[in-house]
């Protein structure tokens, strides 16, 4: 029993002081992105909360030396023209060692990889179908509930995202411009169009929570504004995030035209430009 105990007090003090050693080191992304054009170059920059040697890890497959000195600011450029990756979002960590020998390792990461180079390859015979499928799911509408004066009603409404821009090398975009169409069943005004901008704030454990303005027509006189928050809970295969989306939707000039949605539907910005 002595022999036990002191065997369990050995192996719980060697995972203490290998726990010890894991230092908490954040890695803040400036800039993420793989170039549209051959040779595919990953130009990857960020900086850290302390002075650290660094690595980064693509896929869980490719290792790259970024820092071999003690450095906050780190900067390389990766070329990965021969890497086939099996989705057009790429994976990486950031790894490395403090001054004292501590090591630390960052979130995961992705970055957009060149639709064209996703095309090319031929290791993964499934693609084609993965991108077929994939834009079958990006045409479906999102359904949504509209209440007016009293009245529900129901309507199908589809956004497309035009623009985004990145901030950081994190998983969303840091906001972007969509136009979208909307058509409300049985009422006096039943088509939409809409133009506008979503912010997006990561958030865990959730997927994110965003905010947006646009501008809506009927084209037939009735033009107003739109405020919304939307909650995006989880990805699906990868590519689409399931979210839900309360909007108020009113026109300055006439406030008994107010109406409210609540919807749920799909994002994804695979198919939009960076900006």
């Amino acid at each position: 029993m002595k022999k036990y105990l002191i065997s369990f007090l050995l192996i719980g003090l060697i995972y203490f002081q290998s726990s010890a050693q894991d230092a908490e080191v954040d890695v803040f992304v400036i800039d993420s992105y793989i170039t549209i054009e051959e040779p595919y170059i990953f130009i990857l920059s960020f900086f850290t909360t302390d002075s650290v040697t660094s690595t980064v890890t693509i896929e869980e497959k490719y290792s790259f030396s970024v820092s071999d000195t003690l450095t906050e600011n780190h900067k390389i450029e990766i070329d990965i023209s021969e890497i086939d990756f099996d989705s057009a979002y790429v994976k990486f960590i950031v790894s490395g060692e403090t001054k004292d020998g501590s090591k630390f390792v960052s979130d995961h990461f992705e970055v957009i990889a060149p639709y064209k180079s996703l095309l090319q390859s031929d290791k993964d015979p499934s693609l084609l179908t993965m991108c077929c499928f994939g834009g079958i799911i990006f045409g479906i509408p999102s359904p949504t509930v509209v209440f007016q004066n009293g009245e529900t009603r129901f309507s199908l409404v589809k956004e497309i995202s035009l623009f985004t821009y990145y901030s950081g090398g994190y998983n969303y975009p840091a906001g972007y411009f969509g136009i979208e169409y909307a058509h409300i069943f049985k009422a006096e005004h039943q088509n939409f169009l809409r133009f506008g901008y979503k912010q997006i704030f990561n958030l865990k454990p959730i997927e994110f929570i965003s905010g947006g303005v646009s501008g809506f027509t009927s084209f037939k006189g009735f033009n107003g504004i739109s405020t919304e928050i939307t909650i995006g809970w989880f990805k699906l295969y990868n590519t689409f995030t399931l979210y839900s989306r309360y909007r108020y939707n009113f026109q300055p000039s006439n406030f008994d035209r107010n109406f409210h949605e609540i919807s749920i539907g799909l994002y994804s910005h695979f198919f939009s430009l960076n900006l």
